[in-house]
């Protein structure tokens, strides 16, 4: 399976990341296999990408991080703050009404489009 365009994931990145986050406290790596994981291996990101965002996350105070050592090593978990929850929220609710408008927009032309493999 194809990962999808730079272009059309740079918009949801925040959104992926802190939709993860909502069920629960995760490590960096953590984040990053069950990101690839519920997105069916369609979303891989890279720790050059994915530490820049958290970081951008906590600097907006929509994330906090916290060390801890319970995995048996040190590690930096991430979590979700209040502002984080209204945040996904409001994104979750905006990317549902944006995808059902491209859906319709594309309803007229679906079935001439060539169907996946």
């Amino acid at each position: 399976m194809a990962n999808f365009s730079p272009e059309l994931m740079r918009g949801s990145l925040d959104l992926m990341v802190l939709s993860i986050l909502a069920t629960g406290s995760k490590y960096g790596y953590l984040l990053q296999q069950e990101l690839r994981d519920a997105s069916r291996g369609l979303v891989d990101l890279q720790a050059g990408t994915l530490y820049p965002l958290l970081h951008r996350l906590e600097s907006d105070k929509l994330i906090r991080c916290k060390w801890e050592a319970s995995t048996g090593r040190r590690r930096k978990w991430y979590e979700l703050t209040e502002a984080g929850r209204k945040r996904l929220s409001a994104q979750a609710r905006e990317w549902h009404a944006y995808a059902e408008c491209i859906r319709a927009l594309l309803a007229p032309v679906a079935d001439a489009l060539p169907r996946p493999v």
